[in-house]
């Protein structure tokens, strides 16, 4: 009998009839042929899109990066290798990956599947723009090359196909060249939402503007306070602009203090009192930091990362997540909407991310033109019935959801949200993969 498991948010935990961890291609295509399975990498998704009741395929066995192109920035390795792991291999070559989430513990696989972005997609697209290549396992058990002009309807189907177009192997990606491991950092406080909106719609318009946006939000602000912000503007630092004394090893910074959450936190440890403190000492202590400075990419990027199990934050019944994107046009009415709902509801989130996100250019990736909310709550009743309410919010604005943060979403509110997703069902049922491949959300969302 296998172990129960959960993606990051902890809910919902599944047990599935059969987890292995093939370190080959035959072994791929032996657990394919014993049934549907859904292929999974470092557990990092935070809902059920990695798990299943039936079959799931560890891929960490596949973490071999397997040759890289100086010249042209491009690296080839296997489904399993980590996003650190390319950036401890080639940052001290002056490369980074173009797109990145939060977390650099995702996998190469996982990262396709969900096609993440990040906090440049204004600039640079999603995960999936920058990739030359991917080797997928298909339903038939043949392993085929995918690009652009050659299998190009299976590759742009895989990408944001939530691992339910084949079992990505390998890919190749392009890395960004950077001059140093240091990110210029602008940090810009606004009083309110359209403060915050303004200084993302700013940003966009110069075309010399900085990559990375992003902004951390009061969710439990009110009136005046409604949406106030830490905007957090950067680009890779030059090598011109480091002090004299690091401009000699450029790419080496600090090492961090690792912290850990060695416990499940007590039930009542998140409610609107302690986040309303939270949120105003967090706020207060971003405003004194306001303006230009050099911090480390590990910082800029990946602050949560550097806490060990901080999810063990939400208690032992997990936290969902919510996240969905509304188009530019009505965005700041929806965003006051829902800040509103989540404000008078008081279940609020310490973690509270706004980001401005540009055109949609894929098949059926989350991104489209305009502005993302994410925000976690622990998985209560009361939270639960105020999710399916900012569910119902975002739909009324014309906004969609991310599969890779879903825990919980109705089939029904999916499928009237991104009718591209129905169009993915129906392939999938057209083409045979709905018997080789399924989750637990697949079939929570009928794709």
């Amino acid at each position: 009998m296998s172990r129960p498991l959960s993606g990051w948010g902890r809910y919902p935990r599944i047990t599935p009839e059969t987890l292995s961890r093939p370190r080959s291609e035959v072994a791929v295509a032996e657990a394919m042929a014993r049934g549907p399975l859904i292929a999974r990498g470092n557990g990092r998704s935070y809902g059920d899109s990695a798990l299943s009741e039936g079959q799931v395929l560890d891929m960490t066995g596949f973490r071999h990066i397997l040759g890289f192109d100086p010249e042209t920035g491009l690296v080839e390795a296997e489904a399993g290798v980590l996003l650190g792991d390319l950036i401890a291999a080639f940052l001290p070559l002056g490369f980074f990956p173009f797109v990145t989430p939060g977390t650099k513990l995702v996998t190469l696989g996982g990262a396709i599947a969900s096609d993440v972005h990040g906090k440049n997609h204004l600039r640079d697209g999603s995960f999936g723009h920058h990739l030359a290549w991917i080797e997928i396992m298909t339903a038939e058990g043949e392993v085929l090359r995918c690009t652009k002009a050659s299998n190009s309807g299976l590759f742009q189907q895989t990408i944001g196909g939530m691992g339910l177009t084949g079992v990505i192997l390998r890919a190749g990606l392009y890395l960004r060249p950077v001059e140093t491991g240091w990110i210029a950092q602008d940090m810009r406080p606004a009083r309110d939402l359209a403060e915050a909106m303004a200084i993302f719609e700013e940003a966009a318009a110069d075309a010399d503007g900085p990559t990375y946006s992003v902004a951390w939000f009061d969710c439990l602000g009110q009136g005046e306070t409604l949406g106030r912000s830490l905007v957090m503007l950067g680009d890779h630092a030059r090598l011109e602009q480091l002090e004299p004394r690091r401009r000699a090893r450029p790419f080496v910074t600090p090492e961090k203090r690792r912290l850990n959450v060695p416990l499940d936190a007590p039930g009542l440890a998140l409610n609107r009192y302690t986040l309303r403190a939270f949120n105003g000492l967090y706020y207060r202590a971003g405003a004194r930091k306001a303006g230009p400075s050099l911090v480390d990419w590990d910082s800029y990027f990946y602050p949560l990362d550097a806490i060990a199990n901080w999810n063990r934050i939400y208690g032992r019944r997990g936290f969902a997540q919510f996240q969905c994107v509304l188009p530019l046009a009505g965005a700041r009415a929806g965003l006051e909407t829902l800040l509103a709902a989540i404000s008078e509801a008081g279940q609020g989130s310490f973690l509270a991310v706004l980001k401005r996100l540009g055109p949609d250019t894929t098949a059926h990736s989350f991104p489209m033109e305009g502005y993302t909310l994410a925000l976690d709550f622990p998985v209560t009743p009361t939270a639960l019935a105020l999710l399916d309410r900012l569910d119902r919010i975002t739909l009324d604005h014309g906004g969609r959801f991310y599969l890779a943060k879903d825990s919980r979403l109705k089939a029904q509110t999916l499928h009237a949200a991104d009718p591209r997703l129905t169009t993915l069902s129906e392939t999938r049922r057209a083409e045979g993969w709905d018997s080789r491949f399924a989750s637990a959300q697949s079939r929570r969302l009928q794709l």
